[in-house]
């Protein structure tokens, strides 16, 4: 397939399949990260015993899947309602990023993939108490400068193309933080 080919598909998904664009990429990514998060636990631990999950990568593609229509749908939002890319607007979105979307987002990851695992409302709860902190504080400290470019330089049809490339590299921390049988902590990324 020649390149102009490849561009005029790409045109196409970035148009007039938007939403499916962004619901099948977030839920992807959610799942690549996570398969990397596990290749590289598989590959560091001693014994090999351990065997990828491939049902825990499923739920992680669930979730992603479950998530990107809030994504696509809340950057279309920002963008009508906090316009341009000026340094204040820019600053603007990224403190709704991360007060508005943050938090619902990891709540929404951690909960959701609580109920996937059978562990019920209880369990969901349980699992926020004990991660949500450690996640919202690392979010903190990768979404606003990654969200920068974004909103001062990404145009809002590749927004959430964008942001699902970034999240490759969140997606497999959350794997990772939801997966460790302790909570990250502060000390953990000193």
């Amino acid at each position: 397939m020649s390149a102009s080919k490849v561009m005029l598909k790409l045109d196409t998904l970035f148009t007039k399949y938007l939403l499916t664009t962004n619901v099948v990429t977030c839920g992807a990514l959610l799942g690549i990260g996570d398969a990397l998060v596990q290749g590289m636990n598989i590959a560091m631990t001693k014994d090999k015993k351990e065997k990828f999950d491939y049902a825990r990568t499923g739920r992680m593609i669930v979730i992603g899947l479950s998530l990107g229509p809030f994504n696509h749908y809340w950057y279309a939002l920002l963008d009508k309602v906090i316009k341009g890319n000026s340094g204040k607007a820019v600053l603007h979105k990224i403190l709704s990023d991360q007060f508005i979307a943050g938090p619902f987002f990891c709540s929404t990851f951690l909960c959701g993939l609580s109920f996937l695992e059978g562990k019920g409302m209880e369990g969901a709860i349980q699992e926020w108490k004990d991660k949500f902190l450690g996640i919202y504080f690392v979010d903190w400290m990768f979404w606003p400068a990654a969200q920068f470019v974004n909103f001062k330089f990404v145009p809002g049809k590749f927004r959430v193309a964008y942001v699902s490339t970034a999240t490759l590299i969140w997606n497999s921390f959350l794997s990772y933080a939801k997966h460790r049988h302790v909570s990250p902590t502060e000390e953990d990324f000193r």
